[in-house]
């Protein structure tokens, strides 16, 4: 096949060739979206084109992010993971004793890329684990105020590890090198997981909406039924199995576990992410992304996933 010429030549010809199908199919919900506000007028469409535009712009902003070298891709995802960190952070009332050991944990995010970007594999993955879990609680502690400290510990290290270790695996991805089998490379790898994990939350939102009767845990998201969930489970493995050994190095039993992983991982993330926005009593984790929150709401699903499918990879093939 001819690589398409206008998505830059990084892009492997089975992730351009993606592209223009998730482009195709926004272009498709776009059209039915405004037959739908013509057909029925009276009813409030607005939700379902927010979301809808700000799925063009996310799909645009990501195509871009991985259309060039690695440097761009990283800058972009650390972006992210600073913003999900700061959207998380915002959420919670922090100390006043605090706002350095904050200063300190916003740096330790971007410092976890910098491992990524020199491909440093041995500090990226101990850095934030066992070196910024050591550093945060000293500093805690040497600020003298023990009001509140084991919350504030916590809630520090639960950020630092979701937004930033847990979403730097994307940018590793990045470093896995290209398989002799399928031919996956780096790109195509985080094109797979990104897209299936975002695909499988909206799986399990059209088969809860089309079959949805029994609740999984209504205290936490009452919306996640078990008909949404098992079809979202069950659509993710097929297409992982079909999908799967054209952008990854998966093959036999392992393509379905993977579609399992995926699945099963996307609604966990969910649902755990959900349980901290109930306790504390928001509906949304921000307002950047209109139909969707913030940006926190959109990669809480690829928090769990993204390491998931790393180390699922590297144990079997690298």
């Amino acid at each position: 096949m001819i690589p398409l010429p206008l998505l830059g030549t990084n892009l492997p010809v089975i992730v351009q060739v993606a592209v223009c199908a998730t482009f195709g199919v926004l272009t498709m919900a776009s059209i039915v979206c405004t037959l739908c506000k013509r057909l029925a007028p009276a009813r409030n469409w607005t939700e379902l084109s927010a979301r809808i535009s700000t799925w063009w712009y996310l799909a645009a902003g990501f195509t871009l992010a991985i259309a060039f070298d690695n440097a761009v891709s990283i800058a972009a995802l650390g972006l992210v993971s600073f913003i999900a960190f700061k959207e998380f952070m915002s959420c919670i009332p922090t100390r006043r004793a605090d706002h350095a050991v904050l200063a300190l944990a916003y740096l330790a995010v971007l410092m976890q890329y910098c491992w990524v970007y020199v491909g440093w594999y041995d500090m990226f993955i101990i850095f934030i684990p066992v070196l910024v879990f050591l550093a945060l609680t000293i500093s805690m502690a040497l600020t003298g105020d023990t009001r509140g400290f084991l919350r504030s510990a916590g809630v520090v290290h639960w950020g630092v590890m979701t937004s930033g270790f847990c979403l730097s695996h994307l940018a590793y991805l990045l470093y896995l090198p290209a398989t002799h089998s399928g031919g996956s490379t780096g790109i195509s790898l985080l094109f797979f997981i990104v897209v299936t994990t975002q695909l499988n939350d909206v799986f399990q939102y059209l088969w809860g909406k089309a079959f949805g009767a029994h609740r999984v845990i209504p205290t936490v998201s009452p919306n996640k039924t078990w008909e949404g969930l098992l079809g979202a489970i069950a659509t993710t493995t097929v297409l992982t199995c079909l999908a799967g050994p054209s952008f990854t190095p998966l093959e036999g039993w392992r393509l379905p576990l993977a579609g399992l992983l995926i699945g099963i991982g996307g609604f966990v993330g969910d649902i755990v992410m959900s349980a901290v926005k109930r306790d504390l009593g928001i509906k949304d984790y921000g307002r950047m992304l209109p139909g969707h929150g913030g940006i926190l709401d959109r990669v809480d699903s690829v928090m769990l996933t993204a390491p998931l499918f790393f180390h699922y990879l590297r144990y079997f093939y690298y």
